[in-house]
């Protein structure tokens, strides 16, 4: 659609879009006011529109106009929002530099907005300085310093057990310990956690200081050790993202047990290969999921997984009538135990910085789930990123809708206890409009998302009529996000800037992401993430000059903070060093997306590059869902899936392409075939899976060597939407 030059636009032009005559002439002349003075077609033009025009309650179509009409002629990643010099400087990272910015930087050094840039790179290149000044502010505390801050292995070096380095060398520490410590961003009486349930809406909010906070995880973390486990010993967790859930998580941290991540929505046969992989020894859950009106099994799902022995949580109230199994025992009975222990303080388990804390789940290509353990060291590079990019501070309030079975679940905990903020936590459908009024009610400041749940929010607009504006950003992880959608979501706060971030599992954060000290673009990053340097590679596999635009492979220099350097099975240099090339003696890290970066410096998340797929946020091998497709139909020769971006951007959806047996199969019924794939990933896969769409062929591409070329598949299914044919 092409829109009119905001100097074009008359009053009966707004009020085409059904805003009221008076309402329209207000509006026409504040327009009219701002473009004489700054241009009908400027950032500054933009900033000011959607400071003193643009309101959530006008017609998402008159915020298209004003957008669209400003930028209608301006090229590639217009800003969307610019950041003020003044606020810039109340920011964590604006503080710092103005304390410490001419010693890190000397004489080029000027403000925090102008030389941000330069102290990104000065994070690269002085990690010592860097992460020492970061640990500092977050007020992250040892029971052993380390040696010092890194300890670099040799150049050349590609198979070291330490790709890059050895971080924190001889400290030990406890990552839940730092987040229940009182030190001089929080007192007892704060608060840490805010909550509700789905369907209490119209109650108050739940609360918990920090006071109390304490005593929950201290009583949980005294009777975990009742349970007479071994050292270390592997502790599942597989229930909503709820007060208890978190309170469970950092009392199994607290006493030196390793957490494993299970996401709530997998089916028992996901759920018996993770605790198969991570040997859990235990798992806490809960007897069902309730969601509005419905009661989904969860319990069952344990018991059919055949999982260890389970402490079963009910899911309202304070009791459950079902049968357990024989060894398990219920949430009472397990708190009974050591009742007389309530309130008081559990000595932390301080253990070694590489020790294990949790183990996650990323879909390797083969179908097996790479186990991924993060070690005592990566929950400080969630918090850093969370204060660094996010400007998360005492003070703030913290939503993610998440769980703890994905890295965002742990990430929320680190990201906001350690950064003297509070969680807030709902517990239900972040997608109607109940989630929506717990983030007005809750005063939500730091609010992420996936951009599945915009696009819910946008199609149903449940978010009208709540008050978001104590909102100061968001943040955006796990999908490809989509303009129009991000613009919508910018005005329903009065156009605060959407921080965007990628990274992954084994990184423990990001490695690109945005900043409150940069302009923000729409679907777009600003900056490689502190701390971490970026490669393009090109067709020939070796890196383009960097700050030079390009499309092509991304690739991570090995020196990052927290990042994986084991995986539980598989090998890790395979997966994350084998093949690729050297930069300056240093073997690059292996990320598997693909990327663009822009001629305004700007980067571009374009998929995967492997066989790998991210839908709804979560990332899942191809080889899993054709495994499942190959035998839903007799008349299924095989299958290939793929994950495909809409036209107009956004999250990816899943084409499956098929080969029949009978190669003249021409009544084969493919809305059949899609409901039978449908039904058989969400039960076998994930529920929240969906097949968009069955493709047949003929057969599949292959390489040489017989693999199937999905890149190809995905070249092919583009240019089949748009021309209509293979």
């Amino acid at each position: 659609m092409a829109y009119k030059a905001l100097d074009s636009i008359r009053k009966s032009d707004i009020e085409a879009l059904g805003i009221p005559a008076e309402l329209a002439e207000g509006l026409h002349e504040r327009l009219t006011k701002i473009t004489r003075i700054y241009g009908p077609a400027t950032p500054d033009t933009w900033r000011n529109i959607s400071k003193r025009v643009l309101s959530p309650d006008l017609p998402f179509s008159f915020h298209q106009m004003m957008y669209y009409g400003c930028y209608r002629d301006y090229g590639p990643d217009p800003p969307a929002w610019i950041p003020d010099p003044e606020n810039v400087i109340l920011t964590n990272v604006g503080q710092l530099l103005e304390r410490r910015g001419k010693v890190f930087l000397g004489s080029k050094y000027k403000d925090p907005m102008s030389s941000f840039s330069d102290f990104q790179q000065f994070s690269v290149s002085n990690p010592e300085v860097y992460w020492k000044a970061l640990l500092d502010e977050m007020n992250i505390s040892f029971s052993v310093a380390p040696r010092c801050i890194l300890c670099e292995s040799p150049f050349g070096e590609s198979h070291s057990s330490y790709p890059g380095g050895q971080w924190l060398p001889g400290a030990f520490v406890n990552p839940a310990r730092n987040c229940l410590s009182l030190n001089c961003k929080r007192s007892l009486d704060d608060m840490v956690v805010i909550w509700r349930d789905e369907g209490d809406d119209d109650l108050p909010l739940h609360r918990m200081t920090l006071r109390e906070f304490c005593a929950e995880v201290w009583l949980v973390a005294h009777s975990i050790k009742t349970l007479g486990l071994g050292k270390g010993s592997a502790i599942a967790i597989d229930m909503p993202m709820d007060v208890t859930s978190v309170v469970i998580y950092l009392a199994i941290v607290l006493a030196g047990y390793v957490v494993v991540s299970i996401a709530d929505s997998f089916a028992a046969i996901e759920i018996s290969t993770r605790l198969k992989i991570s040997e859990a020894k235990a798992i806490f859950t809960q007897d069902l999921i309730i969601r509005g009106d419905k009661s989904l099994p969860l319990y069952s799902r344990i018991v059919e997984a055949q999982s260890p022995m389970a402490i079963v949580i009910p899911s309202r109230g304070s009791s459950f009538s079902m049968k357990l199994r024989d060894g398990d025992t219920s949430w009472h009975d397990f708190l009974g135990r050591v009742e007389d222990l309530r309130e008081h303080e559990f000595a932390a388990v301080e253990q070694s910085v590489e020790a294990f804390t949790n183990i996650l789940f990323s879909s390797g290509t083969t179908g097996e789930p790479k186990a991924i353990p993060w070690t005592n060291a990566t929950p400080f590079k969630a918090a850093a990123d969370a204060w660094c990019h996010m400007d998360i501070h005492k003070g703030d309030i913290v939503a993610w809708p998440t769980n703890l079975g994905w890295m965002m679940g742990p990430w929320l905990i680190y990201a906001s206890l350690l950064n003297g903020a509070s969680m807030a936590l709902y517990n239900g459908s972040p997608l109607g409009s109940g989630f929506a009024k717990f983030v007005q009610d809750a005063k939500v400041t730091m609010l992420g998302v996936i951009p599945s749940i915009v696009r819910a929010w946008k199609s149903t607009n449940c978010t009208a009529g709540y008050d978001w504006s104590a909102i100061r950003c968001f943040g955006s992880t796990g999908e490809t996000s989509n303009v129009d959608e991000y613009l919508w979501l910018m005005g329903r706060a009065n156009y605060k800037p959407i921080i965007e971030i990628c990274g992954g599992t084994e990184i423990g954060g990001g490695f690109v992401s945005g900043s409150l000290l940069q302009a923000q673009s729409l679907a777009a990053f600003s900056t490689p993430a502190m701390g971490c340097r970026l490669f393009i590679l090109g067709n020939d596999g070796y890196p383009i000059p960097e700050n030079v635009p390009g499309n092509g492979e991304l690739a991570l220099y090995p020196l990052m903070f927290g990042a994986s350097n084991t995986l539980l099975n598989a090998d890790h240099h395979d997966v994350y060093f084998k093949g690729m090339p050297f930069w300056k003696g240093r073997v690059l890290r292996r990320h598997g997306d693909v990327f663009e970066r822009t001629s305004r410096g700007y980067y571009h998340a374009h998929g995967r590059a492997d066989d790998t797929m991210n839908l709804g946020g979560i990332k899942v091998s191809s080889v899993e869902i054709e495994g499942i497709c190959n035998g839903v139909n007799n008349n299924v020769l095989e299958t290939a899936a793929i994950g495909v971006p809409p036209p107009g951007g956004g999250p990816e959806q899943l084409v499956i392409a098929v080969v029949f047996k009978d190669s003249d199969n021409t009544k084969a019924d493919l809305n059949q075939l899609k409901i039978s794939f449908n039904s058989a990933v969400q039960k076998k896969l994930n529920p929240l899976f969906r097949v968009s769409r069955v493709l047949p062929l003929s057969s599949l591409p292959r390489t040489a060597t017989n693999k199937v070329m999905r890149r190809v598949l995905r070249q092919q299914f583009a240019q089949l939407d748009q021309n209509s044919r293979l």
